[in-house]
């Protein structure tokens, strides 16, 4: 699918949410649009000679500030895969309840073609450009990582900005993802993971949702295939397989898949990954492609790129549960030959907000300069000691150890994080849930989720008179 259709699968939603929700044309075009798309081109001298780039920035809604939205390095991105990018964070952050507008940010090019000192002389000169159109502020526009950037790019871009604005109190909450020694916070490198760990665990504490796939009412030994082995897909893999006793059967990258009926040990293909660079020569590799998404198993994870899943593959998928850890796997044609075929789908603007949902909570922490916990960890500490005191007191008995460990772990940094990224999670499932078992007219999961996400902002735009 081209990227124009990218960007018109999410409208397609939009529109059918837009019209169930009964708003004004007026208002939902003016939700719908976005707000302002820059293109920047920069020169670099590397080489020997000067090297142009081109990179963008999209905002699509303002109605909160700071908009928030990664910044991808792709060799093929363009404007109207940005601008789909961009609303879909509208969408996610009114859904999460994050106080962020939508925005998204991508510079055309392959960061495996240049050196590292190269790539930092490119991304520092293309935060100077941002800078300058206030496209990259701490009140105004915040951008994170995304496919392609990691947390050494943001620490990069928030170093320039620090040079740039040397009298900024909050300059490092530029952007979130960050290292933990540069202002970034515990939790975010696994946050999108592990928050698609936490909405497969809540969706199957609704029974009437698992009872709509076939599937039995717990996690315990499903069958899953994982679609890129990335920092998503590798952390909702492991979380998955380590914590809540699901077998990874299938595992698929460029080159190829991983196959063990047994459940594969993520640990392991992806230390072997690390090493070579690829899957290829791990037990189990088999030089197939994009047809092992049809292979059966209860749960499919397409955590790549979009449109993975389109009219050519999405009658042949077996999993009667998908869940969009990446942006846009599914186009909007797929998606409706998915829905006739009663496969259920938990959507992408809800399934993978677990990094942005972490990125509010950095945001939080650079603002506040103070690190999550450190007030009143001890002093909970010692609450609890007491407690269990009184408690081995009274009975006569020792305190089951693992209790005792797990209660005195704490209000540390990571446990206060998960917590609040579980909160989240859990609570727009349940908000989306409720909406679809209520309304016969709202057909899926993601119509549920875009009808939340577009009655907030719309209201947020009512409320100051637009």
């Amino acid at each position: 699918m081209s990227k124009s259709s990218f960007l018109k699968s999410v409208e397609s939603s939009f529109n059918r949410a837009g019209e169930l929700l009964g708003l004004s044309d007026d208002l939902l075009e003016k939700i719908k649009v976005v707000n302002s798309t820059y293109i920047v081109r920069f020169g670099v001298r590397l080489q020997g000679k000067i090297q142009t780039f081109t990179g963008y920035r999209s905002v699509h809604s303002e109605h909160f500030e700071p908009v928030k939205g990664g910044i991808r390095y792709a060799p093929c991105v363009d404007q109207d895969e940005v601008e789909a990018l961009a609303a879909l964070m509208t969408y996610k952050c009114a859904l999460m309840e994050i106080p962020f507008g939508g925005a998204k940010g991508a510079l055309a090019i392959d960061p495996q073609q240049w050196q590292v000192d190269e790539l930092e002389q490119i991304t520092r000169r293309f935060t100077q450009e941002l800078a300058k159109r206030d496209l990259i502020n701490p009140s105004q526009n915040v951008p994170a990582p995304d496919m392609g950037t990691s947390e050494t790019e943001m620490a990069w871009m928030a170093d320039e900005y620090k040079r740039l604005h040397p009298t900024d109190l909050n300059a490092w909450a530029c952007v979130t993802g960050k290292p933990i020694g540069k202002g970034g916070i515990a939790g975010r490198t696994e946050a999108t993971g592990r928050g698609v760990q936490y909405i497969l665990q809540e969706f199957f504490r609704h029974k009437h949702d698992v009872e709509k796939t076939g599937l039995s009412q717990n996690l315990d030994g499903k069958r899953l295939i994982v679609q890129g082995l990335g920092n998503v897909g590798y952390h909702a893999a492991l979380f998955l397989s380590e914590e809540d006793n699901c077998k990874i059967t299938h595992v698929i990258e460029r080159e190829g898949a991983v196959i063990d009926a047994s459940g594969i040990e993520i640990r392991k293909l992806h230390s072997h990954m690390t090493n070579t660079g690829g899957i290829s020569g791990f037990p189990g590799f088999v030089e197939s492609g994009p047809e092992i998404l049809a292979a059966e198993a209860d749960i499919l994870i397409p955590a790549a790129t979009e449109s993975v899943i389109d009219s050519r593959n999405a009658g042949d998928i077996q999993a009667p549960l998908i869940v969009e850890a990446a942006n846009g796997p599914i186009t909007h044609t797929a998606d409706s030959i998915l829905r006739d075929r009663g496969i259920v789908v938990i959507p992408d603007f809800c399934a993978n907000a677990g990094g942005v949902t972490v990125s509010y909570f950095e945001w939080i922490k650079n603002l506040t300069h103070i690190r999550f916990g450190r007030l009143q960890r001890r002093q909970l500490d010692s609450q609890f000691k007491a407690i269990i005191s009184g408690i081995e007191l009274a009975t006569g008995q020792p305190f089951p150890s693992k209790n005792h460990d797990e209660i005195l772990s704490g209000a540390t940094e990571i446990n206060l994080v998960r917590s609040g990224l579980e909160d989240t999670m859990r609570g727009a499932y349940t908000s989306i849930s409720a909406a679809w078992n209520a309304n016969s007219n709202i057909p899926d999961l993601r119509t549920a989720a875009m009808m939340i996400a577009v009655d907030r902002v719309a209201q947020s735009y009512v409320s100051i008179g637009i």
